[in-house]
């Protein structure tokens, strides 16, 4: 197995994984955010257990403020505390926020270059039951268009913890998307992470042939559809992109040279998402041959999260199947 030494990734949690929401590993590190930092704020819309915010709210009372169902407020309130010098977290579903107030994110945050980090819990189809109206798949689109936003995906609870205080430091807005369901932990203490730095997780000896581009929890399954392709002969290699703005263009430009086509992963429409970003910057800096693994112009639905992913061909033998084709465009 070619898990990347530098990614500091066992190869057990790849085969028999652990599972935990990354919604959880936002929790326990806004806490320790407030913990370090005390212009650390929480802001929520009726929402504070589902999100996880309740670790804070519970440690830190008096700098927790309940909003309710007021999405477009709580934005508001956050851009004028952070005006004042507090450092805010919002949150609340993706598909509420920012699905329902993205204009005042623009406007009141964005427009004023203020440090308020809005979460966006329960977004991609795996919400599952929820169905369409809850499952935020837009949400990239419309964030990474955003001048001054910083967009993080992490992959898993662990890498979730990390990004929320990084997050915390920086002096400007950014978004932090977030899963509902438990997905597979597979990133430790060690393994590297830094706003903007994509990290190489898999990469097989000699030249690839083929390079897959995933961010948030479809870096395991980009992981497995590795493995897959590695043990028929496929040399490949993998990157946990999990700030999809500002991205990290050099490492993404390297892989496409050292392997001539590129593979992208999200759990995301597929137009204005991570996949289009990528191509945006290959168009500029290095046209390589790519296939997008993502949702193709439709809304979600309502089912089990295991069911919808394979529905929606967002698992490892799809993102194999799009290696094997891409490979073949390019020869």
């Amino acid at each position: 197995m070619s898990l990347s030494p530098k990614a500091h990734l066992h190869p057990a949690t790849l085969s028999k994984p652990q599972e935990e929401a990354t919604r959880v590993g936002y929790g326990r590190g806004l806490l320790e955010a407030g913990r370090r930092d005390e212009r650390v704020v929480a802001l929520s819309a009726d929402l504070t257990d589902s999100t996880k915010t309740s670790l804070f709210a519970e440690a830190y009372p008096e700098r927790f403020v309940q909003v309710g169902v007021a999405e477009q407020n709580m934005v508001t309130v956050a851009s004028g505390m952070a005006a004042y010098g507090k450092i805010p977290f919002v949150t609340s579903y993706a598909m509420f926020s920012p699905g329902r107030n993205w204009e005042q994110i623009r406007t009141t945050i964005c427009y004023n270059d203020v440090p308020v980090k809005i979460v966006g819990s329960h977004a991609g189809v795996s919400v599952g039951p929820d169905g369409a109206t809850h499952q935020a798949i837009e949400d990239i689109a419309i964030m990474r268009v955003l001048p001054n936003m910083t967009v993080i995906y992490p992959c898993d609870a662990n890498e979730a913890e990390r990004a929320t205080l990084a997050a915390a430091k920086l002096p400007t807005p950014a978004y932090l998307r977030l899963a509902r369901e438990k997905t597979p932990v597979f990133t430790t203490k060690k393994t590297p992470f830094k706003i903007g730095r994509a990290e190489v997780f898999f990469a097989s000896k000699g030249k690839p042939v083929v390079a897959i581009l995933a961010t948030g929890p479809l870096v395991y399954e980009a992981l497995t559809a590795a493995i897959t392709l590695e043990q028929a002969g496929i040399p490949v290699r993998v990157l946990n992109v999990h700030t999809i703005k500002p991205l990290d263009e050099a490492a993404i430009s390297k892989a496409a040279k050292d392997a001539g086509a590129i593979v992208t992963a999200e759990e995301h429409q597929l137009a204005g998402g991570f996949g289009s970003a990528v191509a945006e910057v290959l168009a500029r800096r290095a046209p390589t041959p790519v296939e997008m693994v993502g949702i193709h112009d439709r809304f979600g639905e309502s089912g089990s999260p295991d069911a919808l992913l394979k529905k929606f061909h967002l698992t490892a033998p799809a993102i194999a199947q799009a290696a094997r084709r891409v490979i073949k465009r390019k020869k």
